[in-house]
């Protein structure tokens, strides 16, 4: 926590606070003495996450929240205006995923996804933006995925959904910058939270799972929700204020090497890669 709180009288909604990069984003802003709606379909759990971000020393207000629903969306954004007095950051995180061939899927699979990943963070951005505009000011952040940039098989609403999210970020960037309102999207990596627990508890061999994943990953190791909250709260400081349309990978490098470190190795030592071995 900082000396001086940098976020003290701020207002800021986090969607899909109730667990993982949520949670991580709402109590790191709640340390800063932000204002924090938390906004989260699961009650228990946003309940939970609003109460641990009093004790961390923010004032907090959760909202029972489906981001796929208009009607919600705007009632979100209506209720901490009325809480709070006004609206300063939208973080939309919140998000499903699956894994599933393509030719297994049916439209209730794609519609799921879609609706929460892409529709939902245009609906949130839509009713905060009605907030932002005649205040002039304002940060709407998106958490995006690598899956902006790279993807994997048996993933493409997920995919879809993400990729839609980063050209939306710029395109409402555009458009709102007159109004001193900045929009910018962060992209994880694999981050500990409960996938990459429901990762290793299906594996057969959690050490080779692990394994096969720090190879992917140049600082060989998973990030935390915290490690994401910093580069949102950056984007949402001061000090990031000729940031906007921007894309800011938190990966570990995983997006910026062409081939698993593992492989590498081994066909370095077979002297298999022309040009890199000596």
């Amino acid at each position: 926590m900082s000396p001086e709180k940098q976020l003290k009288d701020q207002v800021v909604i986090v969607t899909g606070a109730g667990s993982g990069i949520g949670r991580g984003i709402a109590l790191r802003f709640a340390e800063e003495g932000a204002a924090v709606v938390v906004a989260e379909v699961n009650r228990s759990q946003g309940e939970a996450v609003a109460q641990e971000c009093e004790q961390a020393g923010g004032r907090a207000l959760f909202v029972r929240t489906d981001v796929s629903k208009a009607a919600d969306c705007r009632a979100l954004v209506q209720q901490s205006v009325e809480a709070f007095g006004h609206v300063d950051t939208l973080v939309n995180n919140a998000g499903v995923n699956f894994v599933k061939p393509t030719l297994e899927m049916d439209e209730a699979d794609w519609d799921r996804v879609i609706d929460v990943d892409l529709k939902g963070t245009f609906l949130c951005s839509r009713y905060a933006l009605e907030a932002m505009v005649p205040q002039r000011a304002g940060n709407i952040i998106n958490i995006a995925s690598v899956h902006t940039l790279a993807t994997l098989p048996e993933a493409a609403p997920y995919a879809a959904a993400k990729g839609g999210v980063e050209m939306m970020t710029k395109s409402m960037a555009i458009e709102f910058a007159p109004h001193g309102i900045r929009v910018n999207a962060v992209s994880p990596g694999l981050t500990d939270t409960q996938i990459w627990a429901d990762i290793q508890e299906a594996a057969a061999d959690v050490e080779a799972a692990r394994q096969h994943w720090y190879d992917n990953i140049p600082m060989r190791r998973v990030q935390s929700p915290r490690e994401v909250a910093n580069v949102v709260l950056f984007l949402a400081s001061d000090a990031a204020s000729y940031i906007t349309g921007a894309n800011i990978f938190t990966d570990g490098g995983m997006t910026a090497q062409l081939i698993n470190q593992a492989r590498y190795a081994s066909k370095a030592l077979e002297g298999q890669i022309r040009g890199d071995v000596e």
